[in-house]
C-alpha cells in the first residue's frame, strides 16, 4: 500500500498521462498493483494562477491572467487559513495535492453551493472521489480553479489523519471499482420504479372502485403513503447518480420522481442532502442537525454547551417523549414551506412550477372522488405517516452516533463515527430503501444500493484492521436507540443548565 502523494510510486489513484488536457485528474485504478500512471508530470506542467500570486512571466492566454513557468507551492498551514472565515473569505481546498480556489465557484457548484465550502481549508480528495463517478465531466470545472499544489516537503495527508487507514480505504475503493460494484443493475431499478408506480395507482383505484367508506379510505391512504416513501427512496438513488451511469439521466429522472410524483424540488433535496453526506453529524455543516436547538438538543457536546449557555427553547429533558409526535408533525410544514422559500430565493422557477403541477394533479385526481374536506384528511394524514416513516428510518443511523462540530477527520472516520447499520433482511431492505446499509452508503454514496451487501464484509474487515467500531443493530433496537440517545442528551443539557 503506497503513499497518496506526488511522484510517489504506490498510490491507489491514477495520475494523468503527461500533457493531458483539463485539470489533470484521471481518477481510477491501474491494472495490477496500484501506482502512478506517470513519473515526470511535474517537469512540464503549467499552472494558471491569479496575478496576486505570481509574477508576470509572459502574455496571458485569452486574458485569463499570467502563466508562470512553475506551479505555485503551498503549505498545509496556508491551506488551513483559507477556510472562508478569514480575511477575504477565500476558500481553498486540496484534491490529490493540487490546490483549488473555490471561493466564487462554490456559488455555482452543481452539487450545491454549500457542500464544497464545507471542505474549505481542508483536504477534499476522498470526498471528491466519493461524490463524482464521471471524472471527465468535472474536468471542465476544475481547470480554471487550479492555483497550485502542495510543496514537495508537505505530506500528502493532513497531520491529524491516519495515513495507513486512508491508504487501505483507497485500495478498497479500487477493488470495488474493479469488481464492478459501482455499476447499476438496470433491471433492479426498473422493478423499483414499476412497484412504486403500481402502489401510486392502487391508492387511487381503491378509492375509485370501493368508495370512501372507512376501510377503502384507510387502504388507499396506506397505498398512497407507501408509494410516496418508496418514491423518496428512489429519488434518493437518483440524486446520488447511482441508477444510471451518466449523471444527466439520473438528474432528469429525479426531477420527474421528486418534483412531479412527490411535489418537492430536486434542487432543494440535493442542496441539503449532499451537505449531509459531506459532513454527517457535524453541527453547522449537516442540515439534518438544524432541529438543534429549536426543537431538540442533540449529542453530548452540543447539549452541554447549550445548557451552560442557559438556553432553553424546549423542555429537552422530555424530548425522548415528544419526539414521537412532534418530529414528524414538524417535518410536514417544514418541507412544504422550506421548499417554496428555497425555490423562490434561488429562482428555481421550473422546480416551483412542477411542484405546483403536482398539487393540481393530486387535487384533480382525488377531490372529485371524495370531496375537498375528505381529501384534506386523506392527504395530510398520509403526509404525516410518510413523515413518521422517513424520520425514524433516516435518523436511526445518525442520532445515536457522535454529534459534534467538524473536527476535520479523515473520510472514513467521519462517516463511521456518524453512521451505523441495521441487519439485512428482505423487509428491512425494502422498508428502509436499503438505508439499513448506511455505513456502505456513506463511504460510497454513488454505489447502487443493490451492491451494499456485497461490499459490507470488505468494509467490516477494514474497520476491524484499524480498530474502528462497525455497528450493526436490529431494526427495533435502532429505533429504540433514537429515544435512548435523545434521553441522554436531554439529561446532559439539564445537568449543565442547572449546575453548569
Amino acid at each position: 500500500m503506497g503513499v497518496f502523494g506526488r511522484g510517489e510510486p504506490t498510490s491507489p489513484w491514477k495520475r494523468p498521462a503527461l500533457g493531458s488536457a483539463g485539470s489533470g485528474l484521471e481518477w481510477g485504478c491501474i491494472t495490477g498493483r496500484p501506482g502512478w500512471a506517470t513519473s515526470a508530470w511535474t517537469r512540464s506542467w503549467h499552472w494558471r494562477v491569479p496575478a496576486r500570486m505570481a509574477p508576470q512571466t509572459g502574455p496571458s492566454e485569452k486574458g485569463t491572467g499570467p502563466v508562470p513557468a512553475f506551479p505555485q507551492l503551498f503549505t498545509w498551514e496556508e491551506i488551513r487559513i483559507h477556510n472562508g472565515r478569514g480575511q477575504g473569505r477565500e476558500q481553498w481546498l486540496v484534491v490529490d495535492r493540487k490546490v483549488y480556489d473555490v471561493s466564487q465557484f462554490s456559488k455555482s457548484h452543481p452539487g450545491g453551493s454549500r457542500v464544497i465550502s464545507h471542505y474549505a481549508g481542508q483536504d477534499a480528495t476522498d470526498a471528491f472521489v466519493a461524490f463524482h463517478n464521471d471524472k471527465s465531466l468535472v474536468k471542465k470545472y476544475l481547470k480554471s480553479l487550479l492555483i497550485g499544489e502542495l510543496a514537495p516537503d508537505q505530506p500528502s495527508f493532513e497531520s491529524n489523519k491516519k495515513k495507513s487507514l486512508l491508504e487501505d480505504f483507497r485500495e478498497l475503493r479500487c477493488t470495488i471499482e474493479k469488481m464492478g460494484l459501482l455499476r447499476p443493475n438496470y433491471y433492479f431499478f426498473f422493478l423499483i420504479f414499476l412497484h412504486l408506480l403500481v402502489l401510486d395507482a392502487a391508492s387511487w383505484l381503491v378509492v375509485w372502485y370501493f368508495g370512501i367508506s372507512l376501510v377503502p379510505f384507510l387502504a388507499g391512504m396506506v397505498f398512497f403513503t407507501t408509494a410516496q416513501i418508496q418514491m423518496g427512496w428512489f429519488q434518493h438513488d437518483l440524486g446520488h447518480c447511482s441508477v444510471f451511469r451518466k449523471p444527466r439521466w439520473n438528474h432528469l429522472l429525479q426531477i420527474v420522481v421528486i418534483n412531479m410524483l412527490k411535489g418537492l424540488p430536486a434542487s432543494w433535496w440535493n442542496h441539503l442532502h449532499n451537505q449531509h453526506h459531506a459532513k454527517p453529524n457535524c453541527f453547522h455543516k449537516d442540515p439534518d442537525l438544524n432541529m438543534h436547538p429549536l426543537l431538540f438538543s442533540l449529542g453530548k457536546t452540543l447539549s452541554k454547551e447549550l445548557g451552560k449557555q442557559k438556553k432553553k427553547f424546549m423542555p429537552y429533558n422530555y424530548q425522548h417523549k415528544y419526539f414521537i409526535l412532534l418530529a414528524p408533525l414538524a417535518l410536514v410544514p417544514f418541507f412544504q414551506l422550506s421548499t417554496i422559500y428555497f425555490a423562490i430565493k434561488r429562482k428555481k422557477w421550473l422546480d416551483l412550477i412542477l411542484v405546483v403541477t403536482f398539487n393540481i394533479r393530486v387535487c384533480l385526481m382525488y377531490v372529485p372522488l371524495m370531496g375537498f374536506n375528505n381529501f384534506m384528511v386523506y392527504y395530510w394524514l398520509s403526509r404525516y405517516l410518510e413523515s413518521s416513516w422517513f424520520i425514524w428510518v433516516s435518523q436511526m443511523n445518525h442520532i445515536p452516533m457522535d454529534i459534534d462540530y467538524d473536527k476535520n477527520k479523515d473520510w472514513v472516520s467521519t462517516q463511521l463515527h456518524a453512521t451505523c447499520n441495521v441487519k439485512q433482511s428482505l423487509f428491512n431492505d425494502w422498508f428502509t430503501g436499503h438505508l439499513n446499509f448506511q455505513i456502505e452508503h456513506h463511504l460510497f454514496p454513488t454505489m447502487p444500493r443493490h451492491n451494499y451487501w456485497k461490499v459490507a464484509p470488505l468494509v467490516k474487515s477494514l474497520c476491524d484492521k484499524h480498530g474502528i467500531e462497525y455497528k450493526t443493530k436490529t431494526l427495533l433496537t435502532a429505533f429504540a436507540d433514537i429515544l435512548h440517545s435523545l434521553k441522554d442528551s436531554g439529561e446532559h443539557w439539564l445537568e449543565a443548565y442547572l449546575h453548569g
